[in-house]
């Protein structure tokens, strides 16, 4: 598929790997020569020196023959001006990146008027991403799916967990629940584990659990699932106003420390349901005063990556709260991951994922699109719709799926099945799917490609 992407900083420069990565025909606008050059110089892309903004700029960058325009610099305006522009001239899909909580009420009316595909917050997705997290305590990811209706929640296996020693297919029998384990991560491997495979201590583990057995099979294994009542925001920025917002509607007091006054002052109108404190989030006395030791949820979003991870390692040690660290830069990643520092937020990682979810939908074959897409370190979780097909009605133990794909859930009209060899799939369903496979666009990838073949005859 043809794309170009309008600015090449952080998101921009995410978005060309991860496209480049996956075969994408891409071509970049950026103003700065250097970062061009920079991308140039490691991916297998062209390169256009100019504005997004300019007809002329976008004509020498091919754009009657893209299929999809993506513009994701810093000024909200330039990103809408460049997708207007390249929806006029060419009639090609277009996303544009927006981040001034002022827009956030008009979203709707500014896609359906401007002829947009899709716009995207990357502070407010983010947002939603941390909220969630708040509310699964226990879990160190949730990946939501048919619309919120569905979630697979990343657990770590506490020391002295039953789970520990136990068989996959010991699971449910011994502790007398109807759980799905989708994935284990284990010392950077991650495997879609069969009946035979042993837990251990120390697991990352990807489950489903019906709501109304969370709470006990969290009990069960060890892992603490106390309800968050108060959460501390260091630093006054985007994503803090908008989780702030989603944890106040929930309930949830909420306290942000901000250093500048003008932050704060403005703060304070927006969010009149939270407490807006004017200090420096670094200052140990500050936090002392303010209640760290008696937060329930921390989370570091400053502008700064290096004082995020050491007021998240802070907090740790001053506190039992539930950490969130924002982090930037990809640089030294592995060492960062193995930090105590809790959950860490990559903003400009959940703008990628959300278009990758977008691209994949535009390149499926089958009419089964790609309704989601969550990354999950190692593997991808998927959500497809169900269009018609020569399987439809077989059941999947008689399926060929491939060996490293789990089909881990369906949903049937907002009724959740956990799927057991007998059950079928029907036109209509979506389908929750977790494979080591990278790349996969539609539902007939999940299946061996001898069968896939077959299929399309």
């Amino acid at each position: 598929m043809r794309i170009i992407i309008v600015g090449c900083g952080k998101v921009g420069s995410a978005l060309a790997e991860q496209l480049s990565a996956e075969g994408h025909d891409l071509t970049l606008i950026d103003l700065s020569e250097r970062r061009l050059t920079e991308l140039t110089n490691t991916l297998d892309l062209t390169s256009v020196t100019g504005s997004g903004t300019s007809y002329h700029v976008l004509e020498e960058a091919g754009v009657r023959e893209t299929d999809l325009l993506i513009a994701v610099t810093t000024h909200d305006e330039i990103n809408l001006l460049s997708c207007l522009i390249a929806s006029k001239a060419a009639g090609c899909h277009t996303i544009a990146r927006v981040r001034d909580p002022e827009y956030v009420s008009e979203v709707g009316f500014i896609r359906d008027e401007l002829g947009l595909s899709m716009v995207i917050n990357p502070e407010m997705s983010t947002a939603r991403v941390v909220s969630r997290l708040i509310r699964f305590p226990s879990a160190i990811g949730v990946s939501t799916f048919a619309k919120g209706r569905i979630e697979l929640l990343d657990i770590r296996i506490p020391d002295g967990s039953r789970l520990n020693g136990m068989a996959v297919c010991e699971v449910n029998p011994l502790l007398r629940t109807n759980a799905l384990l989708c994935m284990v991560r284990r010392e950077g491997q991650t495997f879609i584990p069969k009946g035979d495979f042993i837990l251990r201590t120390d697991d990352d583990v990807t489950v489903i659990v019906p709501p109304s057995e969370q709470a006990d099979f969290f009990r069960q294994i060890g892992v603490a699932n106390d309800h968050i009542r108060s959460a501390m925001l260091i630093g006054g920025g985007k994503i803090s106003y908008f989780l702030a917002k989603m944890l106040i509607d929930t309930g949830i007091s909420v306290k942000i420390i901000e250093n500048r006054l003008e932050r704060c002052e403005a703060l304070s109108e927006m969010l009149p349901g939270a407490t807006i404190i004017h200090g420096d989030g670094t200052d140990r006395d500050l936090l002392d005063e303010e209640g760290l030791a008696s937060c329930e949820a921390f989370a570091a979003l400053t502008g700064m990556d290096e004082e995020n991870i050491l007021l998240a390692l802070h907090a740790g040690r001053h506190s039992k709260a539930k950490l969130f660290t924002k982090v930037n830069r990809v640089n030294f990643e592995e060492v960062i991951e193995s930090l105590p520092i809790g959950t860490v937020i990559r903003p400009k990682q959940t703008t990628a994922e959300l278009i990758g979810q977008y691209t994949r939908a535009m390149q499926n074959s089958m009419g089964s699109n790609v309704e989601t897409l969550h990354q999950l370190g190692g593997a991808e979780a998927l959500e497809f719709r169900v269009a018609a097909h020569d399987l439809i009605g077989v059941p999947l133990q008689d399926m060929p799926i491939r060996p490293d794909v789990l089909l881990c859930c369906i949903n049937r009209k907002g009724r959740r099945i956990i799927p057991r060899g007998r059950d079928v799939l029907r036109e209509g369903d979506t389908v929750i799917v977790v494979s080591t496979r990278r790349g996969m666009n539609d539902l007939q990838d999940i299946f061996q490609p001898e069968a896939a073949e077959d299929t399309e005859r």
